[in-house]
């Protein structure tokens, strides 16, 4: 009872903010919490919007997983090369540090519009932090646990597999908590700026045409999701660090 305790304090100050705001603002810019609630569960039963929520889907689907493929790859890679790591780590941290939102219309010239765009621009928001806290992990795993691995005379993998995942994963983890919030933002930004279906198109449609009812809706339900996996996320990696 304790676990939930917190959420939900949490879940009852929102709403009661969000309560009293759309008293002070007015339905010109807000929807009450019920009547967002309402709407959105009109906009779940209509068929015309699960190709928009099949479409996201897809997309973070496969921009996730290139994130957690290639920000492992290259902080495990960096992490065991201390020349790798001090010639191409502060390239990271420079990229890491750049507005994404620039990078966008060179992705465009290079993926045109559509899927590929937009699971580059979810990836490139995803990998960098998760290869960062790789890097970290990597580097920070104790030594005498290497060398035991050189003395039972391990190879490169057995290394990898046996010893430097295990003490490196709790970190690892970290990141890729990161790295999922970041994917997922930079995703839906890419539907907003350049596509014609997912929940970025309706949501940037429903800005122009000040839909209020569309604006909040969408946004609850991102809301929601990321919330909801991020906490599983997080006591995940609470656990993985006792």
């Amino acid at each position: 009872m304790r676990s939930l305790r917190g959420p939900l304090m949490l879940t009852t100050s929102i709403v009661v903010l969000w309560q009293a705001a759309f008293w002070m603002v007015g339905d010109m810019a807000l929807r009450s919490p019920l009547s967002t609630l309402l709407y959105s569960s009109d906009l779940l039963s209509r068929a015309s919007f699960y190709p928009h929520l099949i479409e996201t889907c897809t997309a973070f689907g496969a921009a996730i997983t290139i994130a957690v493929g290639s920000g492992l790859a290259i902080g495990l890679l960096l992490g065991l090369s201390q020349l790798a790591r001090g010639v191409l780590e502060p390239m990271l941290v420079a990229m890491y540090s750049i507005p994404k939102v620039t990078l966008y219309p060179i992705l465009l010239l290079a993926f045109g519009l559509g899927m590929p765009a937009k699971i580059a621009f979810g990836a490139i928001h995803g990998f960098i932090p998760i290869a960062l806290f790789t890097i970290n992990a990597v580097r920070n795993i104790r030594p005498i646990l290497l060398k035991t691995g050189r003395m039972l005379k391990m190879n490169k993998m057995q290394m990898v597999w046996r010893i430097i995942m295990p003490a490196a994963l709790p970190e690892i983890f970290t990141g890729l908590r990161v790295g999922f919030s970041l994917t997922m933002i930079g995703t839906v930004l890419g539907e907003m700026f350049a596509s014609q279906r997912g929940l970025g198109y309706m949501l940037m449609n429903a800005i122009g045409l000040h839909n209020v009812d569309v604006i909040m809706s969408i946004t609850l339900m991102l809301v929601v999701f990321a919330a909801s996996v991020s906490s599983l996320l997080l006591a995940i990696d609470r656990r993985m660090h006792r």
